[in-house]
């Protein structure tokens, strides 16, 4: 009887379909991007990659140093259809924030000051409904 529910139980799950985020896919899109800034000066500050549901965010502390410019980017895989980037200053202040409509998105920023932010990468909507995306973050400087 065990046997029979495990073997039932075994043969729903691998019918059921399940989605998976492919952050693989997101890192792909993102060193794309990261190697074509190389070809105009433009470094690595940090990168990184998360899965993300809808609503979902994440928050990336980085020091932005006066007199760089800096531009984050993000990419998701493509279960991503609308992923955010907002900059927030030490004190939560929105400093400046990502209005399109897609999934790789980009700000571009000059501090005055050195000085620590936020960057929060939230996946605003998603191409199916309980769905995961794969999405990569990097800042870049100049």
């Amino acid at each position: 009887m065990f046997r029979t529910i495990a073997a039932l139980a075994l043969s729903t799950a691998l019918f059921i379909p399940t989605a998976e985020a492919d952050e693989a896919e997101a890192e792909s899109c993102l060193r794309t991007k990261i190697w074509d800034g190389y070809e105009s000066g433009w470094a690595v500050r940090t990168a990184t990659a998360a899965t993300l549901k809808q609503g979902e965010y994440r928050i990336y502390l980085v020091t932005l140093y006066a007199g760089n410019e800096y531009k984050i980017l993000a990419c998701a895989d493509g279960a991503g259809k609308n992923i955010d980037v907002v900059l927030h200053d030490a004190d939560g202040n929105v400093v400046q924030q990502d209005t399109s409509d897609d999934r790789q998105p980009e700000l571009s920023f000059k501090p005055d000051t050195t000085d620590t932010y936020f960057v929060a990468v939230h996946a605003t909507s998603l191409a199916g409904e309980g769905d995961a995306a794969g999405v990569g973050m990097a800042v870049t400087y100049r």
